[in-house]
């Protein structure tokens, strides 16, 4: 498996502690930026991390900004990309498992550093259920297709 990873100047620290963390458990990933916490806009960042996932470039992504939700907004902009943001570990699992989710979102003002670790775990760990969940991710596509014209 091999990640995309990508943050703006808010969630630069816990991006660099995932980091760490892909590091330590010798996941494959690409670092796609930020490099520092001098303000940078968040869509840029997004953008860069989704388009390495729908190439096929990278497996999946995750995204750090202040709250998760600007670059979670940006990401899922990609088509094909099923960003969730995720402030705990169940959601972590179900966003994979039910959702099918291609892109993680984290908050660096909303989720500790011990916190996101855990979540990244359950997250990259979790595989998609398929089944009656592959026929409803399948209709998020549906609606997609029908307003990407």
């Amino acid at each position: 498996m091999k990640i995309a990873l990508g943050s703006d100047h808010g969630g630069y620290h816990l991006k660099e502690t995932i980091r760490k963390y892909l590091d330590e458990q010798n996941i494959a990933y690409e670092d796609f930026g930020t490099n520092s916490t001098e303000s940078v806009d968040y869509p840029e960042f997004g953008m860069k991390v989704a388009e390495a996932v729908v190439s096929g470039a990278c497996d999946r992504g995750i995204l750090c900004c202040g709250t998760g939700i600007g670059i979670s907004i940006s990401a899922n902009k990609v088509p094909g990309i099923r960003c969730a943001v995720v402030t705990e570990t169940y959601s972590a699992k179900m966003s994979r498992e039910h959702n099918n989710a291609n892109v993680l979102a984290l908050g660096e003002r909303v989720v500790g550093a011990g916190l996101a670790l855990e979540i990244v775990d359950v997250w990259i760990h979790t595989e998609f259920a398929g089944d009656r969940h592959a026929r409803r991710v399948n209709m998020l596509g549906d609606i997609e297709r029908k307003y990407s014209k």
